[in-house]
């Protein structure tokens, strides 16, 4: 079974391979395809731009697609940023901006409640949608903390970890990956699929 991803993200694509590898499942990327489609994500929720993805792939390709969209929602900003967290300070931001933004609006704020939200969407030609959802909550910092991760991950603390991501190693991240999640689940609702494929 050949199964297109919604990404040119390697790390995506060996995270995708590690987790339906055991079903014999070829993975391939828009670009091993030679595709330059970049479908435009209108979508007001994860669950809409990831369906967005996912069915413009599976309509060119005539694969099944999976594909995710994930980002940060803040208590305190009314979910901001939310489904814009990749654009929060203008298209062309650096993590560091979009961390300096952020926590310019957190000022003086106490509830710094926040979690990572990401929705797998798998969606394959004949019209079968199947969604799974993730989550991750903590808070965040006053301040950035560690180098590593990328996007919000020096401001985010991690309430299950008790640590900031930004001070993390990736494994350990892996563990508490809202992206990590949605994928798990996702797997878990197309056993049926790729058991069926794979007799």
């Amino acid at each position: 079974m050949k199964i297109i991803i919604g990404s040119n993200n390697k790390k995506k694509l060996k995270e995708l391979q590690a987790l339906l590898g055991e079903y014999g499942v070829e993975l391939v990327t828009p670009a091993m395809l030679g595709l330059t489609l970049e479908p435009e994500e209108t979508g007001s929720t994860f669950e809409e731009n990831s369906l967005i993805k996912a069915s413009a792939f599976a309509k060119e390709t005539g694969l099944p697609c999976i594909a995710d969209d994930s980002g940060l929602e803040v208590k305190a900003l009314g979910g901001r940023p939310g489904v814009y967290s990749a654009r929060y300070a203008g298209e062309l931001a650096t993590d560091g901006e979009k961390m300096d933004k952020l926590l310019g609006e957190l000022e003086g704020v106490t509830d710094r409640a926040a979690r990572f939200v990401s929705v797998a969407t798998y969606c394959a030609p004949d019209g079968t949608v199947i969604q799974a959802r993730g989550e991750c909550p903590g808070e965040i910092l006053l301040e950035k903390r560690g180098t590593n991760g990328f996007g919000y991950d020096p401001v985010f603390f991690c309430t299950e970890a008790g640590e900031c991501f930004g001070e993390v190693s990736p494994e350990e991240k892996a563990k508490y990956s809202h992206r990590g999640r949605s994928l798990a689940l996702l797997k878990e609702k197309l056993r049926p699929i790729l058991e069926d494929n794979n007799a």
